[in-house]
């Protein structure tokens, strides 16, 4: 159980990294695109 349960935690780890880099993506994108609307 000992050496399962790091594992499972690094897998989480890994989905909740990837999760937050997109959201942060999404919202320079949104951001991005905002301004370029503001500005034309």
């Amino acid at each position: 159980m000992a050496s399962n349960a790091p594992r499972k935690l690094s897998k989480r780890e890994k989905r909740t990294k990837v999760i937050i880099y997109i959201m942060i993506i999404a919202m320079v994108l949104s951001t991005f695109t905002a301004g370029l609307a503001y500005l034309i």
